[in-house]
């Protein structure tokens, strides 16, 4: 694939994006394409070294908004008729709710990922005050002279610490892996906008 072919099948794959998102893509890969052959690489191994199409489709969908995306979707390419208008007011009462119920339900799974998220940190964080409260009972047992319940407790203190830790690092790529899913799912509606 020569550097038109590439550049026309970009142009082509962001349709749907605002007209100046799109000269401001291929402008860029168009310079990446000509900088890679003044280093003294062929026109084919340039494009080739650029990737896939889809991998820069899903690095140019991550860097535009949703709201600029549906914005630029639903902007009307021509006057509306009165014909238009009218069946527009006279459908007002289902597609207002419609519209309204699926902003509803995307905010929902929103805040349901982000509840998720502080939950996972609210038990780890529960399992370490329980370990520290508990390493605190076993230092009171010690001053009272009561070595063996002191042993058992401070001993399931560092269960709970060491636990707590654990917890930690596998709630942070449970974390990262839902983060991953969300933009994931996100560029897959953005991707609902833009090409053929």
């Amino acid at each position: 694939m020569n550097k038109n072919e590439f550049l026309a099948a970009l142009r082509e794959r962001l349709n749907g994006l605002p007209e100046e998102d799109i000269i401001k893509s291929v402008d860029f890969y168009g310079e990446m394409i000509d900088d890679r052959m003044e280093d003294g690489m062929s026109e084919a191994e340039a494009v080739n070294d650029l990737g896939s199409i889809e991998v820069i489709m899903s690095q140019i969908l991550s860097e535009v908004s949703l709201p600029k995306l549906v914005k630029e979707k639903v902007k009307p390419k021509r006057a509306l008729k009165a014909w238009e208008i009218v069946l527009l007011i006279l459908g007002a009462p289902l597609w207002i709710p419609l519209l309204f119920a699926a902003v509803l339900t995307v905010l929902a799974i929103y805040i349901s990922i982000w509840s998720i998220i502080i939950s996972l940190y609210a038990v780890d964080l529960s399992v370490a005050i329980s370990g520290l409260a508990c390493i605190g009972v076993a230092v009171a047992l010690l001053i009272d002279g009561q070595f063996i319940p002191c042993g058992v407790v401070f001993g399931t203190g560092l269960v709970c610490m060491g636990l707590a830790i654990l917890l930690f690092f596998g709630f942070n790529q449970v974390t990262k892996g839902i983060l991953w899913l969300s933009k994931k799912a996100l560029n897959g509606i953005k991707g609902l906008f833009v090409g053929k």
